[in-house]
């Protein structure tokens, strides 16, 4: 899978649906600049309902509302563009993060840019990069339930005063065995999450790997692991384990046999400024650099 698609345009755009950050009426006037710029093109705003609750205006269920739209807006902060892109993952519609959060590694369109990125999207010059997502199966006795990442699963300890042994094997054999805190397995995109608080290296987000960190070890000989996209890993614990998706669905181990990560077969297309640079989002929001 080719993670940048440089020459890929959105070839028409009728609709455009938005999602916002839940409970924040405060961003009521951002939503009115998007509705105002998009009109001014012609093009129908379709807002998913729980989002047009908060803005006093019709709405639509979110399916509607990805069928129709030729691309997403995500109004918020990078925990609502990862959950866009998650729920919408099955339609595979370009996203644009707008930030209206605190930290905005992935939404880099601030809210003075509203207007005039609008017009930039109807110009070409912008361009949309794919980011690589993981697909995971709770496999439990001959049933299997799949879902999606963009940044990360997580298996953590349940209580504070326990730790946790997480099993990992490729190909059926066992290569690990990770005993502490828990362990993260996360997407190049997600390494700037918790992967980075936790130890784990920072990895350019077009890149293809899967990364396993843990967390707190219990032996300092356990290091952060890269791995190519080609091995699907699966993970087994007897412990009172969680199992955290993107910090979002929480599951418990002990209600599954095992758990199995691979890189999923589409990746989250997001629709990114041409003058974003990824070393330069790192410097300001990790301070590299600074004296």
């Amino acid at each position: 899978m080719k993670t940048t698609h440089k020459n890929e345009k959105l070839t028409t755009i009728t609709h455009v649906g938005l999602v916002s950050k839940p409970h924040d009426r405060s961003l009521r006037m951002y939503f009115e600049q998007i509705k105002e710029a998009l009109e001014r093109r012609g093009v129908i705003l379709l807002v998913e309902e729980k989002s047009a609750a908060l803005f006093a205006c019709e709405g639509v269920t979110f399916d509607t509302m990805c069928e129709k739209s030729d691309f997403l807006i995500s109004l918020g902060g990078d925990g609502t563009l990862i959950s866009v892109c998650r729920r919408g993952f099955a339609y595979a519609k370009p996203v644009l993060g707008i930030h209206a959060g605190k930290l905005g590694f992935l939404t880099d369109i601030q809210t003075d840019e509203i207007q005039s990125f609008v017009e930039e999207i109807f110009a070409g010059n912008y361009r949309i990069d794919t980011r690589m997502m993981l697909e995971i199966s709770l496999h439990v006795k001959d049933k299997v339930e799949k879902i999606v990442a963009f940044n990360d699963i997580v298996f953590s300890r349940s209580k504070i005063s326990h730790m946790t042994t997480i099993k990992a094997y490729v190909d059926g054999e066992l290569f690990n065995s990770y005993y502490g805190d828990g362990l993260i397995v996360s997407t190049p995109t997600g390494s700037t999450a918790y992967n980075l608080s936790a130890g784990g290296p920072v990895v350019y987000p077009l890149t293809e790997a899967l990364i396993l960190t843990p967390i707190c070890p219990h032996s300092l000989t356990q290091r952060p692991l890269v791995l190519p996209v080609d091995f699907e890993v699966s993970f087994e614990s007897s412990d009172d384990t969680v199992i955290v998706v993107d910090g979002q669905d929480i599951y418990n181990m002990s209600d599954v046999d095992f758990v199995s990560v691979k890189m999923a077969e589409k990746g989250a297309k997001l629709i990114h400024s041409l003058k974003r640079n990824y070393f330069d989002v790192l410097k300001n929001k990790l301070h590299w650099g600074n004296l």
